[in-house]
């Protein structure tokens, strides 16, 4: 087990949610800064991605964005991020958010964060990585959601197992305690193969 040294967060970037969220992503963004580790997330200036960065850069924490060439084109890109990677399509922008975070927040978000953290799961689940995944329900936004996956364990389309990877909270510090008491578990090769489907 090894510990965390970068979190990778997703969440939107709209300029119209409530400030309740803002002020959510903000105290996350201070939270990481302050337990000294890297924020890594989706590089534009705007909405939830501004209060996440803002909020660890009055921490003095260090802030990687990376973004699709399209939104820097655009000029929405962070130019205060202590390193601003660009990537060609939003692919490879997951791809490396998934390689620079050693854990994986989920704040509210739209169906880009969704995307982004259902890949996550999926991945932890087939033994791609071993790190740790929350999901922040912040004002209870992901309830809806969180009875989709009941109602799919009961139809038994979700395993028990694939469920308990995505742990649930509504407390950014919770949220980082769990991260920093998980670490980063080893991949368990073997295990991995055994959770592939059949082909028959």
């Amino acid at each position: 087990m090894s510990q965390i040294r970068s979190v990778t967060v997703f969440c939107s970037s709209s300029r119209h949610v409530a400030p309740v969220y803002l002020t959510a992503a903000e105290q996350l963004g201070r939270g990481i800064a302050r337990r000294g580790w890297t924020l890594v997330y989706g590089g534009n200036h705007l909405g939830c991605m501004a209060a996440l960065a803002d909020g660890a850069r009055s921490e003095n924490g260090k802030v990687i964005g990376i973004s699709p060439k399209l939104l820097i084109d655009k000029g929405l890109g962070d130019e205060k991020c202590d390193e601003l990677l660009v990537t060609e399509d939003i692919r490879q922008r997951k791809a490396l958010m998934e390689d620079r975070g050693d854990a994986f927040v989920a704040l509210p978000g739209g169906i880009g964060t969704l995307e982004e953290i259902f890949e996550i799961v999926v991945g932890r689940y087939l033994g791609c990585h071993g790190k740790p995944i929350v999901l922040l329900n912040v004002e209870g936004f992901y309830e809806p959601l969180l009875r989709l996956l009941e109602h799919g364990l009961q139809q038994r389309f979700i395993r028990q197992e694939i469920r308990d990877l995505l742990h649930v909270t509504d407390s950014v510090e919770k949220a980082l305690d769990y991260l920093q008491q998980q670490g980063v578990a080893p991949i368990d090769a073997h295990k991995a193969q055994t959770r592939l489907p059949a082909v028959e």
